[in-house]
């Protein structure tokens, strides 16, 4: 049986925000369940609009697909755990009078690329569009591992006096570095 029109637009209106392959699942289940009620006796627009009303309105689809895409969920565990990661980077400063140190030159650009993060995160993890989610949350995975790295590379080369404080910072970055790097595979996959 050729795919009927009701079916074919909202596959179309699906297929404009999601993932294809998440789109050819969805067609696969529907169009079997299209052909299930055909067997079960109902005409072709009466088999397609009751497919059609099992599986729900295309927005509400691509709003489950959103809440449970795996770019929402990195942006959230990376939003909860930023305080964390910041408050050990805070006692390290602290620890070695950071205010002592000589000031580089794009010190300013580290405030802008942090609100920058702090911005894309939150724009993932509170998005209703899939695809917007996964852009954002991509985005901010890169430059929250490049902040890492960089506070990892500054504090080998700085070599501070107070060390507790480093390892358990270090830690908490190498943490974040690492989910950082799955969650872009999983974004990536999604």
């Amino acid at each position: 049986m050729p795919e009927h029109r009701l079916i074919r637009d909202c596959l179309a209106e699906l297929a404009a925000q999601l993932p294809p392959p998440v789109v050819a699942e969805l067609a696969d289940g529907l169009f079997q369940t299209c052909q299930r009620y055909l067997r079960q006796g109902l005409g072709q627009d009466a088999a397609a609009k009751a497919a059609l009303a099992e599986f729900g309105e295309p927005r509400a689809i691509v709003a489950a697909f959103a809440r449970a895409s795996p770019a929402r969920r990195a942006a959230r565990t990376l939003l909860a755990t930023g305080p964390l990661a910041g408050a050990c980077w805070a006692a390290v400063l602290i620890g070695n009078h950071a205010w002592t140190w000589p000031r580089p030159a794009h010190h300013a650009h580290c405030a802008w690329h942090r609100a920058a993060v702090i911005a894309l995160l939150a724009s993932a993890a509170f998005s209703g569009s899939y695809r917007s989610a996964r852009r954002t949350a991509a985005a901010a995975c890169l430059g929250l591992t490049a902040l890492d790295a960089t506070m990892l590379a500054a504090t080998a080369v700085i070599a501070p006096s107070v060390i507790w404080p480093v390892i358990v910072a270090a830690t908490a970055s190498a943490a974040r570095l690492s989910y950082s790097v799955r969650a872009l595979r999983a974004i990536h996959a999604g």
